[in-house]
């Protein structure tokens, strides 16, 4: 056994006589899964989730097995309470976990569908430690931040490897090198390529170049002491990513390579880019994929056949890009309309329906503490269609319902989402089956008319963290309906909840003999999913998130009909719902 294997298992022991403690899952063969390390230096919001993303899809395309993972310094358990103004959406994962909206830029890129397995926070790793504590796991050891922790962190890694059999494990930290809260991820970094050992990680650092408007040139002087810092760390960057406006100089680069020791040609520019979507092609023509294999040594895991095959079906979507001949405006009414990464991945999913339809999809933002039934017409006549989104609370719910009475009166296409599901019903309860006062028991509680109520199995939950309806459930379709069209005359689908309130199952009678349709519904129960309204332009509802499963490749079904209606109501000599069906046949 060669000293590296014997480094390995010497780590894994528990004893209270030695200072390593650095457990590694039953069963996992050093050697076979290689780990990219991408942390942020300068400031936060770089766009780390995205840069690792694009590069692991090239990766992937080449045939080679990828899993990425998000890791948090927030001590929350999971990004389920968090405020969107402060962190943006809260993505959920099939299996019902509620995670930081990065993992939404994985699952979109890769076209894979991620766990909790993907995503930890300094909650979960510290709960995790301290339950073992409780249970005796750490022989009579004094519990520390090295090496429990960060133990616990390199565990959490490897057992990703093991699980998804992956060739390389992505590994994206949150926040900025030198924040407190992350700098034990960074150390375990550290540890986990030295245990490793050789051409088993690659660290990536994504920096920033300044380019003051007064000086008009960039300066790079943060950048160097950014990655100064993470070198103190006892990290040596492999690839350097230059984040900025403009292209970074090659007088910068070159300052850059000296002063971190990084060759010239691994210091790349990566400058602003009109949608994340062209990004992929920007690694490529620099090389970085091939890069990253000759660092790892995994030339010989790469199927060019495969890459050949993938990039041309991404080719195709990026050309399509480049083809858009139409446009459309849609509303997105809701009350985080100030941070427009509270609706992240709705915004995506109306740019994947626009470029398979061709159209430019223009988003007016409409801020619903501010509309009322009197002035809705004024908010939004300039709109071709408007999508209610999800929501909590009482704050800007009536003016959800004044949209959606100005959307259903006035043949204007309408996408309501969970909580804008949920808006819709109300308001045809009100407006249309005579119920003036129906409500959402959410909303007010001791409404006479609860046409909107809380989930019999939620009424004993105390608490708020993690326990609503979550995750992925099958959807029964009814035949014959527009939902039913829309997903290819199949008889159920399935797609992602986050909700505690349904329709009360009282009065589905009464609003479907009012002509409301409910066109999906869980199976064995009587909780209604999906909604519509025949007759109307495009008016239709669900309970669920369809935004979370769109991809760039496979637009997703309810959002395409939006945007097909939108154009429509733009274009109406054109029969542009057609694109619909070669797309679905495609």
């Amino acid at each position: 056994m060669t000293k590296e294997k014997d480094l390995l298992a010497s780590v894994s022991d528990v004893s209270t006589e030695s200072e390593f403690f650095s457990p590694v899952p039953k069963g996992y063969k050093k050697g076979k899964c290689r780990y990219v390390f991408v942390v942020g230096t300068v400031m936060s919001g770089l766009g780390k989730g995205i840069f690792s993303s694009c590069l692991a899809k090239l990766m992937q395309d080449k045939g080679i097995k990828v899993a990425p993972i998000k890791l948090e310094g927030y001590l929350n358990i999971d990004s389920g309470t968090l405020n969107p103004f402060r962190h943006g959406e809260v993505f959920v994962l099939d299996d019902g976990m509620e995670c930081d909206m990065d993992l939404g830029t994985y699952e979109r890129m890769l076209d894979q569908e991620l766990s909790r397995a993907n995503f930890a926070t300094s909650g979960q790793i510290f709960s995790s430690i301290l339950n073992k504590e409780r249970h005796g796991d750490y022989l009579g050891r004094d519990v520390q931040m090295i090496p429990h922790v960060t133990g616990e962190v390199k565990l959490k890694l490897r057992q990703l490897a093991m699980e998804t059999d992956a060739d390389i494990v992505f590994v994206e930290i949150g926040g900025t090198v030198g924040d407190l809260e992350n700098a034990y991820y960074i150390e375990a970094m550290r540890e986990l390529a030295y245990e490793e050992g050789s051409n088993s990680s690659c660290f990536v650092a994504l920096t920033y170049i300044l380019e003051p408007k007064t000086l008009g040139e960039q300066k790079s002087k943060a950048a160097q002491l950014g990655i100064k810092q993470l070198m103190q760390c006892g990290i040596q960057p492999s690839i350097i990513a230059c984040r900025a406006a403009s292209p970074a100089t090659e007088k910068v680069r070159q300052k850059i390579s000296v002063y971190s020791n990084v060759p010239f040609e691994r210091v790349i520019s990566l400058p602003d880019s009109a949608s994340i979507y062209m990004i992929p092609a920007m690694l490529r023509e620099v090389g970085l994929d091939f890069e990253v294999a000759r660092l790892l040594k995994i030339e010989d895991r790469i199927n060019l056949r495969n890459e050949r095959k993938a990039w041309a079906r991404w080719c195709d979507f990026s050309d399509k890009m480049s083809k858009i001949d139409r446009k459309a405006t849609i509303g997105i009414t809701g009350k985080y309309t100030s941070v427009r990464d509270s609706y992240a991945s709705i915004i995506n999913a109306l740019e994947h329906a626009g470029i398979a339809l061709g159209c430019d999809v223009k988003i007016k933002w409409i801020d619903t503490t501010d509309v009322t039934d009197e002035n809705a017409a004024g908010h939004l006549n300039d709109v071709d269609g408007i999508i209610v989104p999800g929501g909590f609370g009482t704050r800007g719910a009536e003016g959800k319902i004044a949209c959606v009475k100005y959307a259903r009166e006035n043949n204007l296409p309408y996408l309501g989402i969970c909580f804008g599901f949920q808006m819709a019903v109300i308001e045809f309860a009100r407006n249309v089956c005579g119920l003036a006062k129906a409500n959402s028991t959410e909303i007010e509680p001791d409404c006479p008319e609860p046409v909107i109520d809380i989930l019999p199995e939620q009424k004993k939950i105390e608490g708020l963290g993690g326990n609503m309806r979550l995750g992925g459930r099958e959807i029964e379709i009814k035949s014959n309906t527009l939902a039913w069209k829309l997903f290819g005359k199949a008889d159920s689908v399935r797609m992602r909840f986050r909700h505690r309130y349904e329709v009360d199952p009282r009065y589905i009678e009464r609003l479907e003999e009012a002509g409301l349709v409910f066109s999906g519904k869980a199976p064995n129960q009587p909780i209604m999913q999906i909604l519509e309204l025949p007759g109307h332009p495009y008016f239709f509802g669900t309970q669920a998130h369809p935004c979370l499963t769109s991809r760039p490749l496979k637009p997703q079904p309810m959002f395409l009909g939006l945007v097909a209606a939108a154009m429509k109501k733009r274009y109406p000599k054109e029969n542009l719902p057609e694109r619909i069906e070669t797309i679905k046949k495609a």
